[in-house]
């Protein structure tokens, strides 16, 4: 890609929240999407724009940041197996939904969930002793969480990522897992809008978030993998419930 017509300094701060935005995301499996789209609403990119720079952007940043994940073994391969594809179906089912109603009304129930998952799991990593278990219930949440990102804008990392926590998940194989998935599951919601509008979809924004995303990506996975287990079921918890809360609020306002 030429970049000729992107200047460096109308690059950095889109740089800047690319690279954050996928640092938590990698680190905890979850939030790109949000912390990028509030980012680029609060400088002023109109939401239409800032969802379809974001959603353009991570048909490429989940690309390293799988991989990344899969080089510091942080996969669970028979999790991803059961994971990925009713993903994607959920994912097709919820943007053809999207062309024929709009999903906005069940935001605000959503996050009030997460809100719950969020609160639950930041408790569990205080209180409760880590006690590792193979999650159960895996094919009809990928398939739920697939279907709430395409239709409602984002939320694979949070519905997927807190509920397989919550069933005893390992907190290193979950995030790496939920981000390895997520790249299929972007690329499928994503082609039809990259076909449709081509290189038109590479504005400066855009162009931003995946310079800084991808940059991330590799010191997220290593996080995912340094980091104890508690610590980073605090952290997700702290993270899910601070972003549902604000998401609640300003789908009510």
């Amino acid at each position: 890609m030429d970049l000729s017509g992107f200047p460096l300094e109308a690059l950095l701060p889109f740089i800047a929240i690319g690279f954050a935005a996928q640092l938590v995301d990698g680190a905890l499996g979850m939030a790109f999407g949000v912390i990028s789209n509030t980012l680029l609403i609060s400088m002023g990119v109109p939401p239409a724009a800032a969802s379809a720079g974001v959603h353009a952007a991570e048909s490429f940043t989940t690309a390293a940041s799988g991989i990344s994940h899969i080089a510091h073994r942080n996969v669970d391969w028979r999790l991803f197996g059961r994971l990925v594809i009713p993903g994607v179906a959920g994912g097709i089912l919820g943007a053809y939904v999207l062309t024929r109603i709009s999903a906005e009304a069940a935001r605000p129930i959503v996050l009030a969930y997460l809100t719950a998952i969020g609160l639950y799991l930041l408790w569990r990593g205080i209180k409760v002793p880590s006690v590792e278990k193979r999650p159960k219930f895996v094919a009809p949440l990928g398939l739920v969480g697939g279907f709430l990102d395409a239709a409602g804008g984002g939320g694979w990392g949070a519905v997927v990522t807190s509920n397989l926590l919550a069933q005893g998940g390992s907190p290193r194989k979950v995030v790496g897992t939920v981000n390895t998935a997520e790249f299929f599951l972007a690329v499928t919601i994503s082609a039809t809008f990259i076909a449709t509008l081509g290189l038109g979809a590479f504005t400066t924004a855009t162009v931003g978030l995946l310079i800084g995303g991808i940059a991330a990506a590799p010191l997220g996975a290593l996080v995912a993998k340094r980091v104890p287990a508690r610590p980073l079921l605090i952290l997700v918890g702290v993270v899910l419930t601070i972003t549902s809360i604000y998401g609640v609020i300003r789908a009510l306002v």
